[in-house]
């Protein structure tokens, strides 16, 4: 599935097929989150921090940030914006921890805040860089507690570690920051395992799992489908903070998006039909590029609504309608060429949906695949003699790049396999492949056939 600005997926739903979450088009399969967060917040459990070993002593001053752990300071006081900062991160988090995607919950926390532009950037490193790196943080943790602490405390512990193990934040201000951010309650064993952890350098991590911070089956994928060193350059490149390409129009599309959207090679006469369009983005570049004709369909009637607004937003000429990717109403053979974003499991896309990682189940790459080969299979029958289909999916996996082309080549012999594309794009069997950390884009891949006249 591709990229596009923010929003549940840039994909059409099927009837069959689950809400995504973020800017790509990605299936969205919800399973559960990452490393357990021990009990549920609001616990009464009293926590305890690990004696033994010198914490360090906690150098004065608050760097700015607020005050020290313990400081109650004046009850009528405004929090310093270090300080409001974290605590906005911090309920961003309890909410994603609660099921709430994090490209979506935060943009509008953000606005509503009275944060400068400086301490929304922070929130925003904060929030994606502690639900990104969360296994990572949970072991440089759990080495320093008894028990498990409740989903606030393991919050502001992630939060607090983050910070000094990932973006050198200087401990006193890190520290002193998290702990007045943190409810009452944990201030004292917040302040006590942090202290702890400012105190010492990160252990030997005991697999590539916890030091990237992905659950071990996306590591284990990946390790053998691409390749020790491909899988793991494309780990570590997707745990980067994401960049954000605008194209000419204004409108923020990854760049991996709009060269999929270049190689369906669309020209003025044709019509286009975009079966797995919402929000918009890559049937409004066709159409800005080509001057054809761009229909554009998605199942969900808002996510429809959505896109509208981005059309008229850019003043592009993209018909809408409301349809079933799987069963359109459009007639047999009518379309000059067939886009298939599909709906996928966005393992392609995980530097920029940090909490993507932790929703995706295994199974989900057993089920999607029937569905993008349902999808494909429309967009052949709504294809005239001499069209082309175009598949594309931002993902990594086997079984839904070069295992569903596969199967359609296999299918439909009245199918003519076209040459992948250049560089960026690399070959693969039967199309083409964009690795993030070569193309420094969203992994994609990308696979096209003519039919037969």
């Amino acid at each position: 599935m591709s990229s596009d600005p923010a929003g549940p997926s840039e994909g059409a739903s099927t009837s069959n097929q689950s809400q995504s979450q973020g800017q790509p088009k990605s299936s969205g399969e919800a399973g559960p989150s990452g490393p357990a967060s021990g009990a549920t917040a609001g616990s009464a459990k009293k926590h305890r921090a690990k004696r033994g070993g010198k914490g360090g002593k906690r150098k004065k001053g608050s760097g700015g940030v607020g005050g020290a752990a313990g400081n109650s300071g004046s009850k009528s006081a405004a929090p310093e914006p270090g300080v409001q900062a974290r605590r906005l991160a911090l309920a961003a988090l309890a909410r994603i921890e609660e099921g709430a995607y994090a490209n979506l919950l935060l943009g509008p926390m953000l606005d509503d805040s009275e944060l400068d532009r400086r301490d929304k950037a922070l929130v925003a490193e904060l929030v994606y860089g502690t639900t990104r790196m969360r296994a990572a943080l949970d072991f440089l943790i759990d080495r320093h507690v008894l028990e498990p602490p409740d989903a606030s405390g393991r919050a502001a512990l992630r939060l607090g570690a983050y910070q000094l193990h990932f973006m050198r934040v200087p401990s006193h201000a890190a520290v002193s920051a998290t702990v007045a951010a943190s409810p009452k309650r944990l201030r004292g064993f917040v302040n006590a395992v942090l202290r702890k952890l400012s105190a010492e350098e990160a252990p030997p991590w005991p697999n590539l799992a916890t030091e990237l911070s992905y659950p071990g089956w996306i590591v284990d994928l990946l390790t053998e489908e691409l390749g020790p060193a491909h899988a793991e350059g494309a780990l570590r490149w997707m745990n980067q903070a994401a960049t954000v390409d605008t194209r000419d129009d204004g409108y923020t599309q990854n760049r991996a998006s709009q060269w999929v959207a270049a190689e369906v090679g669309a020209e003025a006469s044709d019509l286009v039909l975009d079966l797995c369009a919402a929000p918009g983005g890559k049937a409004t570049a066709i159409a800005a590029s080509s001057g054809a004709r761009v229909v554009a369909a998605d199942l969900n009637p808002s996510r429809v609504a959505r896109m509208v607004d981005n059309i008229e937003h850019l003043g592009a000429k993209v018909e809408t309608v409301v349809a079933d990717a799987t069963a359109t109403p459009f007639a047999a053979g009518c379309a000059d060429r067939v886009l298939i974003d599909a709906p996928c499991s966005g393992l392609g896309v995980l530097q920029r949906r940090p909490d993507a990682r932790w929703r995706i189940e295994p199974a989900a790459l057993d089920r999607l695949p029937e569905l993008q080969y349902q999808l494909v299979a429309e967009a052949i029958r709504l294809c005239r003699p001499g069209g082309t289909i175009i598949y594309s999916v931002c993902t990594l996996s086997r079984q839904e790049t070069t295992d569903v082309a596969r199967r359609v080549s296999d299918a439909h012999p009245e199918l003519i396999e076209l040459a992948p594309p250049g560089s960026p794009w690399e070959p693969v069997e039967g199309g083409a492949r964009l690795l993030p950390q070569v193309a420094e884009a969203d992994g994609m891949a990308l696979f096209r056939w003519q039919l037969a006249r």
